[in-house]
């Protein structure tokens, strides 16, 4: 289990995030590791859409997922997700995806950049959320 720092989001395998076999497909991890990082930024006050306000975007750099045991539609899932790493222009998320009180199901891990939404090129983060995010991590 992650830290008292991690934010765990609830969800349930939808239709549409599965193949023929009812299982969720490999790409909707990816999907719910988003909502993850969401849901902990908004537990800490900011969201995506007001750092594209303020003129920042944070992309995707690096991925990875471990996929442990199959998730299939309707199932209840818990997803833990916390913040690893910060630095002046970057940060790092790791996730747990659990079946809903019980078995690991897989781990993942993301590194991010921020970037000036107009320039696409590297920034310093906002002052203020990189010093909200460094109390946390």
């Amino acid at each position: 289990m992650l830290t008292p720092s991690c934010v765990t989001t609830n969800l349930r395998v939808r239709y549409a995030e599965t193949d023929a076999q009812g299982v969720a497909h490999h790409s909707s991890y990816i999907v719910w590791f988003e909502l993850g990082r969401s849901e902990w930024l908004r537990a800490r006050g900011y969201s995506y859409r007001d750092l594209e306000a303020a003129g920042y975007i944070i992309v995707v750099a690096d991925l990875g997922v471990r996929y442990l045991m199959p998730t299939r539609y309707d199932d209840q899932l818990a997803l833990a997700t916390q913040l690893t790493e910060v630095r002046s222009r970057s940060l790092a998320f790791r996730y747990e995806l659990r079946l809903a009180e019980g078995p690991l199901a897989a781990t993942g891990q993301t590194k991010h950049l921020v970037l000036d939404r107009v320039s696409g090129r590297p920034v310093r983060m906002p002052a203020a959320l990189e010093q909200a995010l460094r109390q946390t991590s």
